[in-house]
């Protein structure tokens, strides 16, 4: 049971080793939830291995740190490599970004047992208090990848068209219930046979109205539609207006 004066999220709780467990927290559909209010906003980005995922980190801080102050946390099994791409790409300054080697499938850091991100995010966030965003990306995973609510307020799920225009049509809880679908390298989809139209209606049929954007960011700007729905899901979560 948790005391009257314990202020942390639903989903982030402590055993008697003081190590973080997460107790699983289920939504309907539509429902908002995330971490606690008046927190960072924290919005995960999740997808198979080579889908795009750091690729779209990297875009979106291009995009937006000249209106936020961001952090980023990744996650990679073995190593830190995507964290040294993006400090590499100098898409921000090198200790804003922080990197989780998970040791295990990375499902289990974004959802199952979240204290190494939970540590690195509330860490990143009290190094740096002026943040208005930050971004965890998973390492590279399949379908069934998802977030907890305890973690992030919100979730991008990152698929490719070189897997095929299948791929919406099979379904998995990182297509279906993510907060945001992206389908990326559509420059290739020529070159594999694959039908955006298809991949479109599929995944239309799946998300119950929730959003898909459509990406190349092989393309100057590709990332805007995302950047877009990223500027608009932090001012809500931070209880302020957009423009437009």
């Amino acid at each position: 049971m948790r005391p009257d004066n314990d202020t942390r999220p639903a989903g982030h709780q402590h055993d008697h080793a003081g190590r973080h467990v997460h107790d699983h927290v289920h939504r309907a559909a539509g429902e908002p939830s995330g971490a606690a209010a008046g927190q960072v906003p924290r919005i995960g980005i999740g997808g198979p291995v080579g889908s795009g995922k750091t690729a779209l980190v990297a875009a979106l801080c291009r995009a937006l740190s000249g209106e936020l102050v961001i952090g980023v946390v990744t996650n990679d099994i073995y190593t830190t490599e995507d964290a040294d791409f993006l400090r590499r790409a100098g898409v921000l300054p090198a200790e804003r970004i922080r990197a989780v080697q998970t040791g295990a499938c990375p499902h289990t850091a974004i959802r199952d047992d979240i204290s190494s991100n939970l540590d690195a995010v509330e860490q990143l966030e009290a190094d740096f208090p002026g943040l208005g965003l930050v971004l965890v990306e998973s390492g590279g995973d399949n379908l069934t990848a998802t977030f907890s609510y305890g973690l992030i307020h919100r979730q991008i799920f990152v698929i490719d068209v070189a897997g095929g225009d299948k791929v919406p049509r099979k379904g998995g809880p990182g297509v279906t219930r993510s907060d945001l679908l992206v389908i990326n390298k559509t420059d290739l989809a020529p070159l594999v046979g694959a039908d955006l139209a298809v991949m479109d209606r599929d995944a239309a049929g799946v998300r119950d109205g929730r959003p898909v954007l459509f990406t190349s960011l092989t393309a100057d700007g590709g990332a805007a539609p995302v950047a877009d729905w990223v500027r608009a899901t932090v001012a809500k979560l931070a209880g302020t207006p957009t423009r437009g």
